[in-house]
């Protein structure tokens, strides 16, 4: 009788983490790239917020979900442009740069929605139904978590192994991380390490607008303020703890994505905790990640700093 109520629990739960992760696998694949090139991305939070709105902007405008799609990457590759300039023409701090491009999106977005919903609240959008992979979908237990999802889903666990191929089998993967690693060797033997962190935090941006696209059209078919809640710092946890390794920083993906899933799951329990307290689990695991592994030393080299430095 135990397995039998305990089973389902299990699936449900695990197959919501896999979902729940999708968002938080979108950034953090971002940011492993750019990162990689050397330049640290604390806007991974205010890129998937303009995702989520340019999402929803899309899908209105077009009347389609993918339209839909193309929008919350173009608005997350447009804060990607704006970072770069900043960060790499003008140098700024890219500290200082990511938190006020947070702040940025956060507010631009608000303003726009407020502009358009006085009451703040949308209309509903074209959104992406759940697509049952044929053969595999029907498969027990492994059917029901990992192929009963929407297709951002499976794009995004797609894309693990091809970053992994392109980030480690591929001259232009050597030349990203060398830009990350010695920027003046790298351009020593030809590469414009300039160019290539452009590209990599345009790219970043496209990836996280996608994760908040997932949030928008793959959730609630809507737009609404605080839709992010943090997950893009919470990506940027997953880069550390994964330690900028596309499959270990998927898995921890789907670490946080079952501790949300668990968390939602136990409010339903009538336990005597306040729910305040289960909200706040996925990001107490966040910042304990933090504290234990952002010392560990195996970031780039140059992440971080400025190119030619000051």
């Amino acid at each position: 009788m135990n397995e039998f109520l305990w089973l389902p629990f299990l699936i449900s739960l695990l197959a919501a983490g896999v979902r729940l992760a999708t968002p938080l696998l979108f950034a953090a694949l971002g940011g492993i790239i750019n990162e990689l090139s050397g330049v640290l991305n604390i806007g991974l939070e205010g890129m998937l917020i303009a995702g989520t709105f340019g999402a929803y902007l899309g899908a209105l405008l077009s009347g389609s979900e993918w339209g839909g799609a193309l929008g919350g990457m173009l608005a997350g590759g447009l804060l990607g442009l704006l970072f770069a300039y900043l960060s790499i023409t003008w140098r700024a701090d890219q500290v200082v740069l990511g938190t006020g491009l947070n702040i940025f999106a956060l507010g631009l977005s608000s303003f726009f929605f407020r502009s358009m919903y006085k009451a703040g609240i949308s209309q509903f959008v074209p959104s992406f139904e759940l697509w049952n992979v044929p053969l595999f979908s029907d498969i027990p237990f492994i059917g029901q978590i990992f192929f009963r999802h929407v297709p951002l889903v499976y794009l995004a666990y797609v894309l693990i192994p091809l970053f992994t191929f392109l980030l480690y089998k591929t001259t232009w993967g050597l030349k990203l991380r060398c830009c990350g690693e010695h920027p003046r060797a790298a351009e020593t033997v030809g590469v414009n390490v300039m160019k290539m962190r452009y590209l990599a935090l345009i790219l970043s941006g496209m990836l996280a607008g996608l994760g908040g696209t997932f949030l928008s059209l793959g959730q609630i078919s809507a737009f609404t303020e605080g839709l992010v809640s943090g997950r893009g710092f919470i990506a940027l946890a997953a880069i550390i703890f994964g330690r900028w390794k596309p499959l270990n920083v998927a898995l921890a993906c789907l670490l946080f994505g079952v501790a949300d899933a668990l968390q939602l799951r136990l409010q339903g329990f009538g336990l005597p905790i306040r729910y305040e307290f289960l909200l706040m689990f996925p990001y107490l695991l966040t910042l304990i990640t933090f504290v234990v592994f952002v010392n560990r030393g195996d970031s780039p080299a140059s992440l971080g700093k400025p190119y030619p430095e000051k």
